[in-house]
C-alpha cells in the first residue's frame, strides 16, 4: 500500500463530515481513520486555525466557516455557473420547475446551482448536497456520455440501483439503456429520486466528455407526454448551449 502522505490524511478527517453525521468528538475521529491522538490533535488544530472546523459544545467539531467562504468564493468564480445560471432562469419562468445544474466528480454529483419557480419545488437537492449516482435522470445524462472503461465500474456498482429503476437487470442490458439515453440526447426519470417528481436532464460536455448535467424537476401530475417532449428538446438544447459557452475540465 501506498502510505497517505499528511496531507491527505488532513483530507480524510474533512470528508468525514456529512449530512448524515455533521458533527464528531475526537475519540470518534481516532476511532474511524485510525491515527494517534497527538496526530488528530495536530491535525485539528491546523484545522481549527485555517477556519475548517470549529469547535462544538461537548467537545465535538463541526465544519467552520472558511467552508461557506469558499462556497461563496466557488460562486463567484465557477464558469459553469455563469453559463448556466441564464438558462435556469428562462427555463424556470417557462414552467412551474426546478432548474438546476450538478457537476459530476469522482463518483459523486453535487448540485452547484439552482432556480425554483414552482410554490412547492419537488426537488430534494439544493446546492451541494450530493446525489445518487445509481438513481435518476441525472445520473444516466451523465453516465451514457461515458466512455466505456469508465463507465463500466458505475454499472457495477450501482447494478441494484440500476435494475431498481428499470434501466436493466443485466451490464449489457443497462449499456443498452445508456445507449438509448445517449442517442436521445437526454434522460427522463418518473419518481426516482424524490417521489411525484420527473427529471429531465441533458449532460453538459466538454470536448464530448460529460462534467456536468442540467435538469429540470418537476411534478409529475403537472406533466404531460407531450409537455415532457418539449422540456427534453429545451433542456437539451439549454445544456448544449451551456457545452458551448464554458470550458470545463474533467481532471
Amino acid at each position: 500500500m501506498v502510505k497517505a502522505n499528511s496531507q491527505d490524511r488532513v483530507l480524510a478527517v474533512l470528508d468525514l463530515f456529512t449530512e448524515a453525521r455533521p458533527q464528531w468528538s475526537p475519540d470518534e475521529l481516532m476511532k474511524e481513520l485510525g491515527y494517534t491522538r497527538p496526530t488528530l490533535y495536530r491535525y485539528l488544530k491546523s484545522l481549527k486555525e485555517s477556519g475548517f472546523v470549529m469547535p462544538m459544545r461537548g467537545g465535538r467539531f463541526a465544519l467552520g466557516p472558511r467552508v461557506v467562504e469558499m462556497d461563496y468564493l466557488s460562486r463567484r468564480s465557477d464558469p459553469l455557473i455563469a453559463a448556466a445560471t441564464p438558462h435556469l432562469e428562462r427555463l424556470s419562468a417557462m414552467h412551474p420547475c426546478t432548474a438546476l445544474v450538478v457537476r459530476w466528480y469522482g463518483e459523486k454529483m453535487l448540485c452547484v446551482a439552482s432556480i425554483a419557480s414552482a410554490v412547492n419545488p419537488v426537488s430534494s437537492y439544493p446546492r451541494g448536497r450530493p446525489m445518487a449516482m445509481g438513481r435518476g435522470a441525472i445520473a444516466r445524462s451523465i453516465m451514457a456520455f461515458l466512455p466505456r472503461q469508465r463507465v463500466m465500474p458505475l454499472v457495477t456498482r450501482y447494478a441494484a440501483d440500476l435494475r431498481s429503476v428499470g434501466a436493466g437487470s443485466t451490464p449489457d442490458e443497462i449499456l443498452a439503456t445508456l445507449k438509448r439515453v445517449r442517442r436521445a440526447g437526454v434522460a427522463v426519470a418518473f419518481g426516482e429520486v424524490t417521489p411525484g417528481a420527473i427529471g429531465i436532464a441533458a449532460p453538459i460536455l466538454d470536448a464530448s466528455y460529460p462534467v456536468a448535467s442540467l435538469c429540470i424537476t418537476i411534478a409529475g401530475q403537472d406533466t404531460k407526454g407531450e409537455l415532457i417532449d418539449r422540456i427534453s428538446a429545451e433542456v437539451r438544447e439549454a445544456a448544449r448551449q451551456i457545452s458551448l459557452t464554458t470550458d470545463n475540465n474533467p481532471e
